[in-house]
């Protein structure tokens, strides 16, 4: 990794396949000043005090603010996320730090009577030094999500982005030296594989959190474990829309729609597996098709429905899957092609999967495009049976007027997050989140993540 230092590689726009910036990676001599700079900054007397965590990370959820319309186009250009999600990924960013900013100070502990001759108490205290390795899909989210619990509770970050997505990254890396975050407390290193296995196999990070793909996950949680590092993952989804014959359609449609679009199908907790009671199917289907012939395609500047994928490997990916898929017997309902007149952009139709079984690639794996794929079932059983048949656990959702048996199912699904008559809410920083199975384990969001970035300690007073 030595020979890089200071080499450039390209972030590309995925709607023109153009170069727009260039990124620095980072040499393996500075990612490693860069944990020692953070475990310094993290001993500081300075970092322990709450209010001084608090008022650092407001600072910096202002700072995001007034840069909001040049990080919104810049996640934009970099990702090809139409530029409405692209702002609202900045407002989701600014929250997440004043969220976190807001629990600094109420990381209780608690006491345990022993009895006369005994005072007994636990805290929560800080791993110390985190690596965090965050995906392309939500530069800006993931970030947040990641890096302002762990600073919440009083941990050092260094922060390691795709090298797909890592242009506001590094903006907020910058944003955070003139918030006047202590020196080194959050760090932002660049580059492509080798800069994350380097950050990981340092000796002096003590905890290490990574958001991707369950393939990379696996290696950077053996990696880990090498040294008895604890890690935190949070992975891949084939997350299902279970319907049932009594389901509100009017309000599941839209819903179903949105949950696999939103960022082109590039979400692990894309709603990617429709489950629907066969009564019911054909009208499903077609209603979620007339949304999705309707939905607009093209640059994220435009501010279309759907935008490109972020890479040719990324499509060639997904058509592979769709070949495969229909050679095992699957009918394609709707799209599976790229549009005609974008040939500048990697751009996928949104694609309806029928006649898709348990056992197939296209049931089981996560396609991380605009794919849905139908499966069909008779009974409450065999809708639980098929939202538990792939090895993921991510997210789910329940429609139906029946609450009881919305909730008998909600009890019976094997995943972190389950919707019952929706599908996903805006930003979801209370909720914590984080999967089942393969789909990873620990908790982001919510107070859980700040549990996640502390260990118990535990006090024991003879008098």
């Amino acid at each position: 990794m030595n020979e890089l230092a200071g080499a450039e590689f390209d972030a590309v726009d995925p709607s023109t396949r153009q170069p727009f910036a260039s990124v620095r990676e980072t040499s393996a001599d500075e990612v490693d000043a860069a944990v020692d700079a953070a475990r310094s900054a993290q001993r500081s007397a300075a970092w322990r005090v709450p209010a001084n965590r608090a008022g650092a990370l407001h600072l910096l959820a202002r700072a995001i603010e007034a840069r909001a319309d040049e990080l919104a186009t810049l996640e934009c250009r970099d990702t090809g996320k139409p530029i409405s999600q692209a702002r609202a990924d900045v407002t989701v960013t600014v929250r997440y730090f004043d969220f976190y900013a807001g629990l600094a100070d109420k990381l209780l502990g608690t006491s345990i009577p022993l009895g006369p001759g005994f005072v007994d108490f636990t805290t929560r205290e800080p791993w110390g030094v985190c690596a965090q390795i965050i995906p392309w899909n939500y530069p800006m989210q993931v970030l947040a999500r990641c890096a302002a619990p762990a600073l919440a509770a009083g941990n050092a970050v260094v922060l390691k982005p795709s090298e797909l997505g890592s242009v506001t990254p590094v903006l907020i890396d910058q944003l955070a030296h003139a918030a006047r975050l202590p020196e080194g407390i959050f760090k932002v290193v660049t580059g492509h594989g080798p800069v994350g296995e380097r950050l990981v196999a340092n000796e002096h990070v003590d905890f290490v959190t990574f958001v991707g793909s369950a393939a990379v996950g696996r290696k950077v949680a053996t990696a880990a474990a090498g040294r008895l590092a604890p890690v935190q993952l949070e992975l891949g989804g084939k997350s299902p829309n279970v319907v049932f014959a009594d389901a509100d359609l009017e309000r599941a449609v839209p819903a179903i729609v949105k949950s696999l679009i939103q960022n082109a199908g590039q979400s692990c907790s894309a709603g990617s597996r429709l489950l629907v009671e066969s009564s019911v199917h054909d009208e499903l289907v077609q209603r979620v098709a007339d949304v999705m012939r309707g939905l607009s395609i093209g640059p994220g500047s435009n501010d279309p429905d759907l935008g490109p994928l972020i890479s040719e490997h990324q499509i060639e990916r997904a058509e592979g899957m769709l070949r495969r898929a229909v050679s095992a017997g699957v009918h394609v309902e709707l799209g599976g092609v790229r549009p005609e007149g974008l040939e500048d952009g990697w751009y996928m139709e949104p694609t309806i999967l029928t006649d898709v079984v348990a056992g197939l690639e296209i049931f089981d794996e996560e396609v991380f495009g605009p794919v849905l794929s139908v499966s069909t079932f008779a009974t409450e059983e065999q809708a639980v049976e098929l939202a538990n048949a792939t090895p993921y656990g991510l997210v789910a959702a329940v429609w139906s007027r029946d609450i009881s048996r919305a909730h008998r199912v909600a009890a019976e699904v094997q995943a972190g997050q389950v919707y019952i008559n929706g599908y996903g809410v805006a930003g979801g920083i209370e909720l914590p989140f984080g999967g089942m199975k393969r789909s990873g384990f620990g908790r982001g969001k919510g107070v859980e993540a700040m549990y996640s970035y502390t260990q118990i300690k535990n006090v024991c007073v003879v008098l």
